[in-house]
C-alpha cells in the first residue's frame, strides 16, 4: 500500500495535467474544446485585461515559486519527496485550467492573414510548436517531468535517475527547445485578436524570466559544466558558430528536470 498509493495519486495527477494540457491546445488554436482563447462575450477592455493579467500572474507565480530548490526544500517537509513533482503538477494544472475557465476575451482583430497558403504555412508552424513542446519533454524524460517516475519508484523498485544525460536532438544547439515550441504555438496565429496579442506577450515574458531563474539554478546545480554548455548552445535559437564563445568546448551533458 505504501507504494500503490503515490502510484495511484501520480497517475491521477498525470491525467489530469494531460486533459488541461490538451484543453490548453484547443483553447489557443480555438478547435474543438467550448471555450477558446477569442470565444464568450466580451466585456471592457480595462476589465478583461485587468483580469486576464491576474490569472496570468496566479499561474507565473505558483509555476515559478514552486519550481525553486529552497521552496522545495521546505515544501518536502509537508508533502512526501515521492509526490512532490505530482503535487507541483497538480497546483500547475489547477492555475491553469483556472487560466482557461476566466480568461476574458478581447476578440478586436490586430491581423488578419487572408491568403489560405500563408495563412495555412502559419497554422502549421503552431502546431509544430506543439509537437517541439511534446518531444521535448520526451527528450528530458517525460514520465519524470510529470511525476510518474517518482510516483511508480517504489511500488517497481525503480532508482531514482541520475542527475546528468546526454543532449539529444534540440538539446545540441538550443538550450530551451521547449519554451521556444510554446513560443511558436502562441505566436503563429494567422488571426491574432487582442486578447490573444496580450496572451503571448505576456507568456513571452514569463518564459523568458523563468529561463533566467531555471540558468540561475542550473549553474548553481552544475556549475562549470552549465556555464560551458551555455556558452555553445543558443538559448531558444541555435547559435551560430562565429557566435560562440572562444572558450566554449563541446559538451554532451546538460539537465534533467528537478
Amino acid at each position: 500500500m505504501k507504494g500503490l498509493i503515490p502510484a495511484l495519486y501520480s497517475a491521477f495527477i498525470y491525467v489530469l495535467f494531460l486533459v488541461t494540457f490538451l484543453y490548453t491546445i484547443g483553447f489557443v488554436e480555438g478547435v474543438v474544446v467550448p471555450k477558446t482563447i477569442d470565444s464568450g462575450e466580451a466585456g471592457g477592455l480595462w476589465a478583461s485585461l485587468a483580469v486576464d493579467t491576474v490569472l496570468l500572474g496566479i499561474f507565473a507565480v505558483q509555476h515559478s515559486l514552486m519550481a525553486r530548490p529552497g521552496f522545495k526544500r521546505v515544501w518536502t517537509k509537508l508533502v512526501p519527496e515521492v509526490s512532490e513533482r505530482s503535487t507541483y503538477v497538480l497546483f500547475a494544472s489547477a492555475a491553469l485550467a483556472l487560466l482557461l475557465w476566466q480568461w476574458r476575451p478581447l476578440p478586436a482583430p490586430i491581423w488578419t492573414i487572408e491568403d489560405p497558403l500563408w495563412a495555412g504555412m502559419v497554422l502549421g508552424l503552431s502546431w509544430t510548436g506543439w509537437g517541439v513542446v511534446l518531444l521535448s519533454t520526451f527528450l528530458i524524460s517525460h514520465f519524470h517531468l510529470f511525476g510518474l517516475s517518482q510516483g511508480f519508484a517504489r511500488l517497481f523498485r525503480l532508482q531514482a535517475p541520475k542527475s546528468d544525460f546526454t543532449t539529444p536532438l534540440f538539446y545540441k544547439w538550443i538550450r530551451h527547445p521547449l519554451y521556444l515550441g510554446f513560443l511558436m504555438a502562441f505566436w503563429a496565429a494567422p488571426r491574432m485578436s487582442l486578447g490573444h496579442l496580450f496572451f503571448a506577450i505576456a507568456t513571452t515574458g514569463y518564459i523568458l524570466i523563468g529561463i533566467w531563474f531555471e540558468e540561475r539554478d542550473l549553474v548553481g546545480q552544475f556549475g562549470e559544466r552549465y556555464i560551458r554548455y551555455r556558452g555553445e548552445a543558443g538559448m531558444l535559437f541555435p547559435r551560430l558558430p562565429s557566435a560562440r564563445k572562444p572558450d566554449a568546448v563541446s559538451v554532451t551533458q546538460v539537465r534533467r528536470p528537478s
